[in-house]
């Protein structure tokens, strides 16, 4: 089986850069994975992909090096299972509140003995290697999501389920739980405190963070607070941004042909 890239970084103490893939487009996907992100990811909970389109998107990621994740819609095991099965490499799974959501999603992102996954790799053994049975269950890496109050107050009991490997800081929906406007790369005292306190204690648990931010320098900010993924914006966004740049920079365009410069 073909290691997981993003353990490999994680084993060398290096962070990673994710991408969030949000446009439901194999093409869109596979200019993403040809831009030097080390892992992307499908986002099927709020993007616009479903599973049939992420499928294609995981294909063309698999053109390069880039470790495919997927974002799941919800703690659903049938979703979760499809698409490990489909050759995620990780799972990041939203709305983790409590130790029994944690223990339920860890369970079917591992075979038996140690879980519960149904046996069917349809994809994965092509895109990963006739191994990849008997290797999954340690290549695999399963994201809870801390995004809530109810998730901070049961924080340690959720890193203390066995097969947890890392959580994922959704800060829009933190700061909402806190009550604060929603927004990535947050300055509120209250919710920089929470996402301090969750840092802590996943490193004090020994396992991997993740955040999603909408800046570079907020993401290496948090890189030197000890985070080991790093989402910066998603490909909708990017377009959006640059798309909206371009037409603000031609708004002052002068009218055909009316030029006092030499062309």
């Amino acid at each position: 089986m073909k290691p997981n890239g993003l353990r490999q970084l994680w084993a060398e103490n290096k962070a990673a850069l994710n991408g969030w893939l949000a446009v439901p487009s194999s093409f869109s996907a596979e200019v993403m994975a040809h831009q030097g992100f080390d892992t992307l990811t499908v986002d099927l909970q709020h993007g616009v992909a479903d599973y049939q389109t992420a499928v294609t998107m995981f294909q063309a990621i698999g053109t390069t090096a880039t470790t495919p994740l997927c974002r799941v819609p919800w703690n659903e095991p049938g979703i979760v299972q499809r698409l490990l099965d489909a050759g995620v490499m990780g799972v990041i799974c939203p709305m983790v509140n409590t130790r029994a959501q944690a223990e339920a999603f860890v369970s079917v992102m591992r075979y038996p003995p140690r879980g519960t996954r149904s046996f069917g790799p349809i994809r994965a053994l092509y895109a990963h290697g006739p191994t990849y049975p008997a290797e999954a269950n340690d290549q695999v890496v399963a994201f809870a999501m801390i995004e809530t109050r109810e998730a901070l107050d049961n924080l340690d009991d959720i890193l203390g389920v066995p097969g947890l490997d890392a959580v994922y800081v959704g800060p829009s929906d933190l700061a909402a739980s806190l009550g604060y406007p929603p927004r990535f790369d947050p300055e509120e005292p209250a919710v920089v405190d929470a996402i301090r306190h969750i840092i802590a204690r996943v490193k004090a648990h020994g396992l991997k963070a993740g955040i999603h931010n909408g800046t570079a320098a907020y993401a290496k900010k948090m890189i030197a607070a000890g985070f080991d993924l790093v989402t910066v914006g998603s490909d909708a966004r990017f377009m959006a941004l640059e798309a909206a740049n371009v037409a603000a920079a031609m708004k002052d365009r002068p009218a055909p042909g009316n030029s006092s410069g030499t062309y």
